[in-house]
């Protein structure tokens, strides 16, 4: 078993930044790829950004240029940057952990809120 944990969301105003961080603990020996995806009301999660192992990275075309994910597997975390931050960013952000050789995610942390509001 692998857990997450989320830290880093909160309120912050258009065009500011905010920096998330997940942190695993467990078996992180069997995890390939880390990502975080959000989920806006009324919307379906989406991919934002995933890492490997090794930091071969993957954006949403619509944070790139805008966020930077990155990963310290000393400290088995994942960071995601988050620069020029709009309304449209305004979701739960969730850290998710891909076994190796899996196609689908299989542990997800509880969430971080970010709100994007003047």
């Amino acid at each position: 078993q692998v857990q997450l944990v989320e830290s880093g969301g909160g309120l912050v105003q258009p065009g500011g930044s905010l920096r998330l961080s997940c942190v695993a603990s467990g078996s992180i020996i069997t995890i390939n790829v880390m990502g975080w995806y959000r989920q806006a009301p009324g919307k379906e999660r989406e991919l934002v950004a995933d890492i490997t192992r090794t930091g071969s990275t993957n954006l949403a075309d619509s944070v790139k240029g805008r966020f930077t994910i990155s990963r310290d597997n000393a400290k088995s975390t994942v960071y995601l940057q988050m620069n020029s931050l709009n309304t449209e960013d305004t979701a739960v952000y969730y850290c998710g952990a891909k076994k190796w050789g899996n196609r689908w995610y299989d542990y997800w942390g509880q969430g971080t809120q970010v709100t994007v509001s003047s």
